[in-house]
């Protein structure tokens, strides 16, 4: 069988741009985004792939005041209770996993100054998490229970199209698993149902450009490291 020969069409080029320069934003200005320029993020997200269509997906979304008010609850909430995820957190990171997230955090604490060992100051740039990194905006994201694995799957394919739609509008983001961790609060704070599972949540804004926390990128790993050919 013949191959179809190679060619770069505008469409992959601007795809390819967009993924080389969306990064998870972990500082952001103040200024709230305009409700015009998140519903246009949102029609874009909307069209994200899922099982049979079930589109399992639904976003609280948070703006002014009540961006406020969920980070100070937050805040004070993670302070005095433990961790209590919807969805379990990964049973350890192992071999390349703790290679890859070790780098990452390193080049986080690097970059904002944390010395190695440094737990106050390393506590504190944790604890940014539940500032959301002072983002004017948080989206809850949520799935069916009922769809189990599957649904929470699907979910994760929207927040990455959410995370893309954002970058083509100049809107920062960082997709957060910390806020889920905490998911009693986040559903009687933000009155999520009961059949809903928390799957994470989306800070996110204008990026704060001079910020030390959004001056490093990660790395990607090879195709031959993630990809087996057969032919």
């Amino acid at each position: 069988m013949n191959a179809v020969p190679d060619t770069v069409t505008a469409d992959a080029m601007t795809f390819d741009q967009l993924l080389q320069s969306r990064h998870s934003c972990r500082a952001f200005l103040p200024d709230a985004v305009a409700r015009t320029t998140i519903e246009r993020i949102l029609e874009t997200a909307q069209r994200a792939p899922s099982w049979c269509n079930a589109q399992p997906w639904k976003l609280v979304i948070t703006s002014g005041a009540a961006t406020e008010d969920f980070r100070r609850g937050l805040l004070e909430h993670v302070t005095t209770l433990k961790p209590a995820p919807d969805i379990a957190f990964p049973r350890e990171y192992r071999g390349v996993y703790l290679e890859r997230r070790r780098a990452c955090g390193l080049q986080l604490y690097n970059a904002v100054g944390v010395a190695r060992g440094d737990r106050e100051a390393s506590g504190r740039q944790a604890r940014e998490n539940f500032r959301l990194f002072g983002a004017p905006h948080v989206a809850i994201v949520t799935a069916d229970s009922a769809l189990g694995p599957y649904g929470t799957i699907d979910c994760g394919a929207y927040v990455t199209t959410f995370l893309l739609a954002a970058a083509s509008h100049g809107v920062g983001c960082i997709a957060q698993a910390a806020l889920a961790s905490y998911s009693p609060f986040v559903r009687a704070h933000l009155g999520i149902p009961e059949d809903r599972i928390i799957v994470c949540g989306i800070s996110f804004g204008y990026e704060d450009r001079a910020h030390p926390a959004n001056q490093f990128r990660t790395a990607r790993a090879p195709l031959n490291d993630v990809v087996d050919w057969r032919s």
